[in-house]
C-alpha cells in the first residue's frame, strides 16, 4: 500500500500536531473534516509504516491510531512510536470488542485514551484537547524544571565564588553576604515583575503588597527573619499565574465562572511546585500556598483555621486583597481605599484574623511607621542628568509604567546612568532617582 501524503489543515508552524492513522480513507477524511478549526494541525497516513516515516521528518505531539490496519496493527505501531517518540500522546481507534487487543495496546503503547468506533464527535474532540493540554503542562513543568535547575546552578557557582573570596580575603565576609542578599532580593524581584509585564492594571503590584505586608508584620512585632519571608511571599505571592491566559490574567475574580474560579485558585499550588526546590524560600512557599485560607475554615486547599493558618498567610491575604480591590482584579469595579478597608473589617472572622486586621489598620491611623528608619538612611531626590558614579540608591528604582530597573542598595556607574537615561528618554518619561545622602559628593550635595 503506498503512504498517503500527508495534508494539513493549519499551517502554522507553532500549532500542535495531530496525525491520524486508518487504512479506511473514509474514516481520515472524517477526521480530518471534524478537526478543522479546532486549534491543531492535522496530518494524515493510511498505515503505520507511513505513519512512522512521516514522524522521522515531521514533528508529532499526538497519534491517533486505528486498532485493525494491514501489516501493522494499531498496538504494534503505537508501541513503536512509544519506544521512539515517548513525548508523543497516543491515542487507540477501535471499532471491535476485542477487550484483549486494546489491552496489548495499553500495555504496549501506553496509550493516554481509545476512542470506540462509531465515535461520538464532540467526545473525540474534547478528548484529543484534553490530551495536548496535558501535554503542553507536561512540556511546561519539564522547561520550568531546567529554568529552576539551571538558576539552582548558577546560585551555587555564585555561592562556590563567595566561599572561595571568603578564604582569601576574610575581612570581606560582610559585605560579600550582603551583596548576596541584595542580588537575591533583586532575582525575586524581577521574577515578580515578569508577571506583572503582562497586564497593565498588575504593575507594581507585587511589590506594594509586599511592602504592606512588611509594614503589617513589623506592626505585629514579628521577628526580622519571618518579617523578611513574608516580603518574599508578598513579591512571588502571584508567580504561579505566570502560565494563565490573558483572558484569565484580566479578568477579575468576581466575574470568573466557576471552572475559572477554580483554575485561579490553584495558582497557590502551581507557585509552591514552582518553588518547591528552593530551600530558601521554603517558608515564603508555605505562606504563598495558604494565602487563600480563611479564618473560619472554608479555604483553600487545606481548610485550616483560625492560629492553624500560618501568620504570614494570613497577612497576605489582608496586603493582597486590599490592593487588589483598588486595582480591579478582584472586584469588578476599582474602588478606594476606604471602600477596599470597609470590605475588610466585614469580613473579620471570615475571611480574615482579627488581630492582623487590627495592625492593618492601624497603620492609616500612623501613616509614618518608619521615620526612625528613614531618619537613619536619609536619600535626596535627584534628576537624570544630577546622577554621578558611586551613588547609591536609597530605593528601587520603577519606570512610570511599574516595571523595576535596579533594586535598593544598587550602586551606579557611568555605564549604567547612561542605560537608565537613554531608556527612560526614549520612552518619553522624567523621573527622580532616590539616592542615599551619604553617597552624594560633597560638591554634588
Amino acid at each position: 500500500m503506498t503512504p498517503e501524503t500527508p495534508s494539513v489543515d493549519a499551517p502554522a508552524a507553532s500549532l500542535p500536531t495531530v496525525l491520524c492513522v486508518d487504512d479506511e480513507p473514509n474514516i481520515l477524511s472524517a477526521l480530518k473534516r471534524l478537526f478543522r478549526g479546532k486549534g491543531w494541525q492535522t496530518l494524515t497516513a493510511d498505515s503505520g509504516r507511513a505513519a512512522l516515516t512521516l514522524m522521522e521528518s515531521q514533528s508529532v505531539d499526538l497519534v491517533i491510531s486505528d486498532m485493525r490496519m494491514p501489516e501493522m496493527n494499531g498496538a504494534q505501531f503505537l508501541a513503536e512510536v512509544c519506544t521512539r517518540w515517548p513525548a508523543t500522546m497516543r491515542l487507540l481507534l477501535t471499532g471491535h470488542s476485542d477487550v484483549s487487543a486494546i489491552i496489548d495496546a495499553i500495555n504496549r503503547g501506553e496509550i493516554y485514551r481509545y476512542i470506540t468506533k462509531p465515535w461520538d464527535d464532540n467526545d473525540i474532540v474534547l478528548i484529543v484537547r484534553g490530551a495536548l493540554e496535558r501535554l503542553s503542562l507536561e512540556q511546561e513543568k519539564k522547561r520550568l524544571e531546567a529554568l529552576t535547575a539551571r538558576q539552582n546552578q548558577e546560585l551555587k557557582e555564585l555561592n562556590a565564588s563567595l566561599e572561595s573570596k571568603v578564604e582569601e580575603r576574610t575581612s570581606d565576609l560582610r559585605l560579600a553576604n550582603d551583596q548576596l542578599k541584595a542580588n537575591f532580593v533583586t532575582t525575586i524581584k524581577v521574577l515578580s515583575t515578569l508577571l506583572e509585564m503582562r497586564g497593565g492594571n498588575l504593575a507594581g503590584h507585587s511589590r506594594r503588597v509586599a511592602d504592606l505586608a512588611r509594614r503589617i508584620a513589623i506592626k505585629l512585632d514579628l521577628n526580622a527573619k519571618l518579617v523578611q519571608q513574608i516580603v518574599v511571599a508578598g513579591l512571588l505571592h502571584e508567580i504561579g499565574k505566570i502560565g494563565f491566559s490573558d483572558e484569565l490574567l484580566n479578568k477579575p475574580v468576581a466575574m470568573m465562572a466557576p471552572e475559572q474560579l477554580d483554575t485561579y485558585r490553584k495558582h497557590t499550588l502551581q507557585a509552591e511546585m514552582l518553588l518547591l526546590p528552593l530551600t530558601d524560600l521554603r517558608e515564603a512557599s508555605e505562606i504563598v500556598t495558604s494565602q487563600f485560607e480563611r479564618v473560619d475554615g472554608t479555604g483553600f486547599p487545606a481548610q485550616l483555621v483560625g492560629d492553624a493558618i500560618n501568620i504570614g498567610a494570613r497577612i497576605l491575604s489582608v496586603a493582597s486583597d486590599f490592593d487588589n480591590m483598588q486595582i480591579g482584579t478582584l472586584t469588578q469595579a476599582k474602588l478606594k481605599p476606604e471602600e477596599a478597608k470597609i470590605i475588610i473589617t466585614h469580613s473579620i472572622g471570615k475571611r480574615y484574623d482579627p488581630t492582623v486586621v487590627t495592625a492593618f489598620l492601624a497603620l492609616f491611623d500612623d501613616p509614618k511607621p518608619e521615620v526612625a528608619r528613614k531618619e537613619a538612611v536619609r536619600e535626596v531626590a535627584l534628576g537624570i542628568d544630577d546622577l554621578k558614579p558611586g551613588m547609591v540608591l536609597s530605593r528601587d528604582l520603577v519606570t512610570p509604567s511599574g516595571m523595576l530597573m535596579l533594586s535598593t542598595g544598587h550602586q551606579l556607574d557611568a555605564r549604567l546612568i547612561g542605560k537608565i537615561s537613554s531608556f527612560l528618554r526614549l520612552g518619553g518619561a522624567d523621573i527622580l532617582v532616590n539616592i542615599r545622602e551619604d553617597s552624594i559628593p560633597a560638591a554634588v550635595s
